[in-house]
């Protein structure tokens, strides 16, 4: 039998305190829902990471079967995203389902060690040139200044310019998240992306308990980076409404 999940709480006992549920889940606030049944859980919250995302746990079929419910309480706009095999099995059971893409989560649940002076918040006033760098030279980033949850930056200068950013964005209260990290171009290869995203992280990890991401896995560099400093790797898919 399906019921609602009703606290932050609840859905952490019910997966496990597995970390992509348990950031899907938000806070259960601003319409973010929950629910288990049999042997599964899934959690779902609007516009995180620029997508409705419904995180899902647990065996197949019963997945399934919370899919099919999400879908109707919530709508179709909202895609089912977990590990690899799980997704593809309960795709295979959703009619009218397709995977539609493939990413790495990545998490860490400790303090990164290594440098990371130089880094700081970025206050509003810096929302022009956080702006302008994401327009340059990461112009795909899910997190830009005044988008809907994303809370704030860090950064880090070199010769009074803005050269490399990270956002804390979509956090949810037991799973920082991290998104828009981005370097100039003509800065990249000192370390800087690795200064500011492991002063960030420590701050996630210290506010939250654990940071995430999520990565594109032909992005070999920050794959390595994010290694590196620490976060565990979790291959992910994300499937979808037809059409």
């Amino acid at each position: 039998m399906i019921h609602e999940l009703l606290t932050p709480r609840q859905v952490a006992d019910a997966c496990g305190d597995d970390d992509l549920v348990v950031w899907a889940a938000q806070d259960l606030a601003g319409g973010a829902r929950a629910w288990a049944g049999g042997q599964a859980v899934l959690a779902a919250a609007a516009d995180i990471s620029r997508r409705d995302r419904m995180a899902v746990w647990g065996h197949p079929a019963d997945a399934a079967d919370l899919v099919r419910h999400a879908l109707a309480e919530l709508g179709p706009t909202y895609r089912p995203l977990g590990e690899a095999g799980l997704v593809e099995a309960v795709a295979g059971r959703v009619e009218g389902m397709e995977r539609v893409a493939a990413f790495s989560w990545m998490s860490l649940d400790h303090l990164p060690i290594g440098p990371s002076d130089g880094v700081s918040w970025l206050e509003g006033a810096y929302d022009g040139e956080i702006a302008r760098l994401l327009a340059a030279d990461a112009p795909d980033s899910y997190a830009a200044p005044g988008r809907p949850g994303v809370a704030r930056w860090a950064g880090a200068r070199v010769e009074g310019a803005l050269a490399a950013v990270a956002a804390d964005a979509w956090s949810a209260p037991t799973v920082g998240f991290m998104a828009g990290v981005a370097t100039a171009s003509a800065l990249r290869g000192r370390g800087l992306a690795g200064r500011v995203c492991r002063w960030l992280s420590g701050r996630l990890v210290a506010a939250h308990g654990r940071a995430a991401l999520m990565v594109d896995d032909h992005n070999e560099a920050a794959l390595r980076l994010y290694a590196a400093l620490g976060y565990r790797r979790r291959p992910v898919t994300v499937s979808a409404v037809a059409g």
